[in-house]
């Protein structure tokens, strides 16, 4: 490289709003992402649904956060830019208006004029309430009397009963009414919402195999007249509202966080309106400008559709239909058991051997669950200590660390009660454990734990040996199915001693403890990073062969994004792996040219962080709970854990390898922020890495 060359780049200035992608708009993208694999013929056509269905779902939570906090520094005045992209807050809410409108109408498109036809050809048809046959209204009349119509609540609109307070993603119908046998009475308004305890689709009795539905909503437009006895119906309008959902919690002042938390959850369902959903051609203006009104919607907010409302139904929809048309859906992936644990009967002798690798979900998340199952039980066990962000339903592990305190177990957990959308929950179970005598606390003021670290102190042998998981995923039985994590087991001592000092940290009053092996944020995990990238520069400097891998859910922090671009400089080759939010762009000339960016997009959502350093070929292998995301960094406790066993980073730098090699469902990125397919170019080889993975843990089973 030139001398004038390298000057030329030192004089680059790398805070140019060119070199980056806005947050929100990178979400977007991922969020289309998704869309494209409900358009991918490649995918059967029930899984196609369900990208429908995620990405709705994905949307309501976007616009309950983060459009709502846009929203919300509007309305407060702030009109500073964001620090990558240097947008405003007014020109980021225009631009994601612009983007969210283009994207819905592709969605809505697919769904009625794409899905619903190939529906329509398997023998599964959605009817409109004109096409029922005079058995099926019987039916409908049958149900809507005895089933849906004791449900249902009207609510007039006039000076003695205002306009209702709606709840937060609830379906509603506008219903425009005038009186009969008045010509000149002026028409009223009323609303009925359509009830989310009911299915939102009902089946339909058919003389032959089909399978025939309708839609709850239209069932009740169609006889909605019998709430309004002395009065004709004009229209009926379907129409949905999303509300802001985030918490404003006040810590500082909180004695109880638990129950400053249990208030702040009634209110999430009456924040201020951020959007507004409605079906085209069915809402008259004179309705739509009441609701713009009285819901304070500006009209950019305003989403209308050809098909449905909220496509978030077809999760149902698909659980209905998948064991009738297997062959419209996925094969079936069954975890195999890890390998490291084959011929293993004793989870604690196993860990005594060696470190434990695991790979969910190609291998089975079951050893987490016999391993806490194991210490309750187990007599030697004399104390249990686990972080838990999110966890299933009818959690197993909640059971086993209840069981363990009833037996007389010192047993402490941290419930992290602000795990967004996941805070009721977590609250039931923290009173579940506090009743069973589990230690409950609730993390550090103004952080949240994001950690993922299991301590179990056993007395065996007249010593006390620890064991410790850490992983990249949450304990959650339930998503382990469904999402890539990793983690290890290990009975080393100084990760025992670790984790015994970061549970004391969080439990008590101390100064961060000294680390031996972990690093922990807030600061401390980017300053690892920081020193590794660092190193890697120094050690391309003098070899040649500096390599960064990194894969995350979503890269945003800017002091990590700045290093990166400094070590693309220096000439070191960076590949990064990012499945959502990117800010980081690559490809441009001077400033990342040596850095790729991909996306992988799949039936298991891409959960693990992983980061390769190859500094010279003494090769640093780190996993994390943490991305590289500034609240990551700055405003969660996380756990960075580095990789000893060579066996253990030789199957983590395979992983890499083949997710790289991706060439099915990656997508890479452009220097413009765009995403495209990686192409199978003819000859090569079609690698679809999740499917790899599934197929090598099999493999390993049956070589034992």
């Amino acid at each position: 490289m030139s001398t004038n060359h390298i000057e030329q780049k030192k004089n680059l200035d790398l805070n140019d709003p060119t070199f980056y992608n806005n947050r929100e708009l990178s979400w977007l993208a991922f969020n289309e992402r998704v869309l494209e694999e409900a358009i991918d013929e490649r995918n059967p056509l029930l899984e196609r649904l369900k990208f429908l269905a995620i990405f709705s779902s994905n949307l309501d939570e976007f616009f309950m956060v983060r459009v709502a906090g846009l929203k919300d520094q509007v309305k407060a005045g702030f009109n500073r830019p964001e620090n990558k992209a240097g947008l405003t807050p007014k020109q980021q809410l225009k631009r994601i208006s612009e983007k969210t409108q283009q994207l819905v109408r592709l969605q809505d498109n697919m769904f009625c004029e794409t899905l619903l036809p190939m529906l329509y050809h398997e023998g599964v048809h959605f009817l409109a309430i004109d096409e029922v046959t005079n058995e099926q209204m019987t039916f409908l009349e049958e149900r809507f009397n005895h089933y849906i119509f004791p449900v249902l609540t009207p609510m007039a609109i006039d000076a003695y009963r205002p306009f209702p307070m709606l709840l937060n993603k609830s379906l509603n119908l506008a219903v425009l009414l005038k009186e009969d046998n008045r010509q000149q009475e002026k028409e009223r308004l009323a609303i009925v919402q359509v009830p989310s305890v009911l299915s939102r689709f009902i089946q339909l009795p058919t003389r032959d195999d089909k399978q025939q539905f309708i839609l709850l909503e239209d069932v009740i437009s169609h006889f909605i007249g019998v709430l309004f006895q002395g009065y004709k119906v004009l229209s009926v309008s379907p129409f949905r509202i999303t509300r802001n959902a985030d918490l404003t919690i006040h810590e500082e002042g909180a004695r109880d966080l638990l129950r400053e938390i249990e208030k702040e959850l009634k209110k999430r369902k009456w924040g201020a309106t951020v959007r507004l959903e409605m079906q085209e051609g069915l809402m008259e203006s004179k309705v739509l400008n009441l609701l713009l009104d009285v819901l304070e919607v500006h009209s950019n907010d305003v989403y209308s559709f050809k098909g449905p409302l909220d496509l978030s139904f077809l999760f149902k929809l698909y659980g209905k239909l998948v064991s009738e048309f297997e062959h419209l859906a996925n094969e079936n992936f069954i975890p195999q058991p890890p390998v490291d644990l084959i011929n293993e009967e004793n989870i604690f002798h196993a860990i005594d051997k060696k470190d434990i690798f695991l790979h969910h979900p190609y291998e089975s998340f079951h050893p987490i669950l016999d391993f806490l199952s194991m210490a309750a039980d187990d007599p030697s066990v004399l104390a249990i200590k686990q972080t838990l962000y999110r966890v299933s339903g009818d959690s197993p592990i909640i059971h086993s660390l209840a069981r363990a305190a009833e037996q007389g177990k010192q047993v402490t957990v941290l419930v992290e009660l602000k795990a967004r959308f996941d805070e009721e929950n977590n609250i039931q179970w923290a009173k579940k454990l506090e009743k069973a005598g589990v230690h409950v606390i609730y993390g550090i003021t103004a952080l949240k734990t994001h950690s993922k670290i299991t301590l179990v102190v056993r007395h065996e042998n007249n010593k006390i040996q620890r064991y410790v998981h850490l992983g990249t995923g949450n304990y959650n039985d339930s998503t382990a199915k469904l999402y890539t994590d990793m983690g290890i087991l290990t009975s080393e001592e100084d990760f025992g001693i670790d984790a015994t000092n970061f549970f004391n940290y969080l439990s008590g009053y101390s100064d961060k403890p000294v680390w031996n092996h972990i690093s922990t944020a807030p600061f401390q995990i980017r300053e690892t990073f920081i020193d590794a990238i660092n190193q890697e520069i120094s050690a391309h400097l003098q070899t040649g062969n500096g390599r960064i891998i990194a894969k995350m859910n979503s890269l945003t922090d800017k002091p990590i994004i700045l290093k990166l671009y400094e070590a693309s400089q220096a000439g070191v080759k960076i590949d990064l792996i990012v499945r959502g939010i990117c800010c980081l762009r690559p490809g441009i000339e001077g400033v990342s040219e040596n850095i790729r960016v991909r996306s992988i997009v799949d039936r298991f959502l891409e959960h693990s962080r992983i980061f390769y350093f190859h500094h010279g070929g003494q090769e640093s292998i780190f996993l994390s709970s943490a991305d590289w995301m500034t609240r990551n960094m700055e405003k969660r406790i996380e756990i960075l854990f580095p990789i000893y066993s060579p066996n253990i980073k030789q199957r983590i730098i395979e992983v890499l390898n083949i997710t790289l090699k991706d060439n099915v469902k990656a997508r890479e990125q452009d220097k413009t922020g765009h995403y495209h397919y990686v192409a199978c170019h003819n000859g090569e080889t079609p690698i679809q890495s999740q499917l790899a993975f599934y197929e090598m843990a099999a493999r390993f089973n049956e070589d034992y």
